[in-house]
C-alpha cells in the first residue's frame, strides 16, 4: 500500500509536510518521506528477525527488553531521522527492495513448520505465525502498519475515541 502511495511521487511530494494518523507510540512522521523511512526500517527489522529465525536464533528485535514502548519510541525517532539524510530516490529504491526481499523471503519459507529445540514460541505456528507477530503492530488488524499511519484502516477496524491514537 505504501509503495504504491510513493512510487510516482516526486521528492518535493515526498517531503512536503503532510498530516498522517500517529501510531500507538505517537507522532514522529511528519511527510511521507519520513513515513517511508519509517516503515522501511521496521520492514528492514522484521526481514532479519526472520533470517534469524530461519538460522534457528531469536533476532534481538523479539527480546522483551526491546519490547516496550519506550525502545519502539526511540527505535520509531531514530529511523525517521537517519531517513531524514537520504535522497527519496534512495529511500523509495531501498523500499522496493526491502518490499521484494520480503516476499521472497515469505515465499521461500511457505508451508515450512518452523519448530524445535531453541525455536521462539511464536515459531510453533510456522512463518505465518512469526510474520504476523513481527509485521503487526499491538491492537492493529494484522500487517496494516502503513495503512495505520496513512489512515486507511477499514471503518470497522478503526478505534474511536482519543485513544486511537489519529492526530486531530
Amino acid at each position: 500500500m505504501l509503495l504504491a502511495q510513493v512510487s510516482d511521487l516526486a521528492a518535493e511530494q515526498l517531503a512536503a509536510a503532510c498530516e498522517l494518523a500517529s501510531g500507538p507510540l505517537g507522532d514522529f512522521c511528519e511527510s511521507l518521506h519520513d513515513l517511508v523511512a519509517h516503515v522501511l526500517m521496521w520492514d528492514e527489522i522484521n526481514l532479519a528477525a526472520l533470517t534469524e529465525a530461519a538460522a534457528g536464533r531469536a533476532h534481538w528485535s523479539l527480546d522483551p527488553r526491546w519490547e516496550t514502548p519506550a525502545a519502539g519510541r526511540l527505535l520509531n525517532r531514530s529511523g525517521v531521522q537517519a531517513g531524514r539524510q537520504l535522497p527519496a530516490s534512495l529511500l523509495v529504491h531501498r523500499l522496493r527492495t526491502v518490499h521484494d526481499a520480503v516476499l521472497g523471503e515469505l515465499a521461500r519459507h511457505e508451508g515450512r513448520a518452523w519448530t524445535g529445540a531453541g525455536q521462539i514460541p511464536a515459531l510453533a505456528r510456522g512463518i505465518g505465525g512469526l510474520a504476523q507477530k513481527v509485521w503487526t503492530v499491538p491492537g492493529q488488524p494484522a500487517f496494516w502498519h502503513a495503512a495505520i499511519h496513512l489512515d486507511q484502516l477499514p471503518l470497522a477496524s478503526r478505534r474511536a475515541g482519543p485513544e486511537s491514537g489519529a492526530r486531530s
